[in-house]
């Protein structure tokens, strides 16, 4: 199929392709939707009825799956808004609580909204006490995101009371309890890993001091949480609370989709982002570096990077998404050197080495004309290094964080009436029809 011309003056697409059949050519006219933002979209809802064909995208990279309020990118041009906000500013001058009522709500709280909202979350923060059986079931070495999949399934058989997705109130109590019980289900996973006991959220804490406490202190000794660490990672859950219709974010919506209640969906998105080409990429970051070992061998592995027939790939730098620097990176490398200032990390050979990489790669010009920038995953991996959180928990803030983004575009998807249950398409290329034969007829 090709578009002969896009008739933008009377917002028709008039496209001519030629079946697959005898007959010539045909013609269709697709509507053409335009958004607030961002290119057009051609609405192919009714291309099979008149033409009889579907359309090809693999990974639907060139296919709008929905329409959303929430949160908008331009990757050329190093944009991320979330309703309208520029995330530069949400994460300066913002907090996580904050952005997460704005994303479920569509605007930023009056003090008088927000009040309710933040004691909501606190008092909705610990967990149903059987679920500390729960986690006696995994073995001391399984990794803490297939802890996160079963527990956060697992809050379905425990919360009956919000999982009726028709009832606005239910939905309402179950995003609040899933954004409040996230960071506490987390720290309880690295608690297990380590054999320590789990410790209970405290009421007086913030949601980012909150899960610092739980995860670092002990019944043993008190714990005083570091505001410029808690700042650091506070900044960090923003700006990975949504990115519009990634992965993670397109399986809870599919998942939604059918029904399902919402733990179950979340439990869908976490599966999704434990993959290491989604939510896995901060961890590969310190692999990577654990691989490089020492400043003097950064020169091999940047010609590395360079040459296409070697498999390495340098993690952290560049995304599929962002052409242009991603503006998400620009907030958190303040924050990384902050941390690593305030904590002494500075010679710690893995931070150093992360420094140095970071230099060279921004003033190599292969780099710079590719335009592999550093991006948020290089910097949240080096912050989680030097707060020592270990590589196998990276991908479980990311966890903590998105919770708030997919809560809001799964809420956003109930309540559109012209949602429909996800069914992907498919271009097959197996077998045509054939018949059963017995085994004696069969040839080798």
């Amino acid at each position: 199929m090709t578009s002969r011309f896009l008739d933008e003056d009377h917002e028709l697409a008039h496209l001519e392709f030629t079946p697959g059949q005898p007959g010539g050519s045909q013609a269709v006219n697709l509507p053409i939707l335009q958004g607030t933002l961002g290119p057009s979209v051609l609405d192919i809802r009714q291309l099979y009825n008149e033409t009889g064909c579907f359309t090809y995208d693999p990974g639907y990279t060139s296919t709008a799956s929905c329409e959303s309020k929430i949160t908008f990118i331009d990757g050329e041009k190093g944009i991320l808004l979330h309703r309208g906000y520029p995330i530069e500013e949400l994460a300066e001058k913002s907090t996580f609580l904050e952005v997460a009522y704005l994303l479920m709500e569509g605007e930023l709280p009056t003090h008088k909204e927000f009040q309710p909202f933040d004691q909501s979350i606190t008092l909705h923060s610990m967990l149903h006490e059987q679920l500390r059986n729960f986690y006696s079931g995994f073995r001391r070495d399984a990794h803490p995101m297939a802890i996160m999949v079963g527990v956060v399934g697992a809050l379905s058989a425990f919360y009956h009371d919000s999982l009726d997705i028709r009832d606005p109130q239910q939905r309402m109590i179950a995003s609040h309890r899933l954004i409040a019980k996230m960071p506490t289900i987390a720290a309880m996973a690295y608690k297990y890993s380590i054999g320590q006991p789990f410790m209970y959220p405290q009421n007086h804490l913030g949601y980012a001091e909150n899960f610092l406490y739980m995860m670092f202190s002990t019944p043993t000794a008190p714990y005083v949480v570091n505001p410029i660490v808690a700042n650091a990672l506070d900044k960090i859950l923003i700006l990975h609370a949504d990115h519009e219709q990634n992965a993670s974010t397109s399986t809870v919506r599919l998942a939604g989709s059918s029904g399902a209640n919402p733990f179950a969906c979340m439990a869908a998105g976490i599966a999704c982002l434990w993959g290491p080409a989604h939510g896995g990429a901060n961890e590969a970051v310190l692999n990577m570096l654990k691989e490089i070992g020492h400043k003097d061998r950064i020169p091999e592995f940047i010609n590395r990077a360079k040459d296409k027939d070697d498999s390495f790939r340098l993690m952290g730098f560049g995304h599929r998404v962002y052409k242009h620097y991603d503006p998400r990176a620009s907030v958190l490398r303040k924050a990384c050197y902050e941390v690593l200032g305030e904590l002494g990390h500075q010679r710690d050979p893995l931070l150093d080495l992360a420094k140095e990489l970071e230099k060279i790669a921004l003033e190599d010009p292969y780099f710079i004309e590719k335009k592999l920038y550093p991006n948020v995953d290089f910097y949240s991996g080096i912050i989680f290094q030097a707060m020592g959180i270990p590589s196998s928990m990276f991908t479980v803030i990311f966890a903590v964080a998105r919770t708030v983004g997919w809560i809001a575009q799964w809420m956003e998807m109930i309540e559109d009436p012209s949602q429909k249950i996800g069914r992907p398409r498919q271009l097959y290329t197996g077998h045509n029809l054939r018949h059963y034969s017995p085994f004696s007829e069969r040839k080798p």
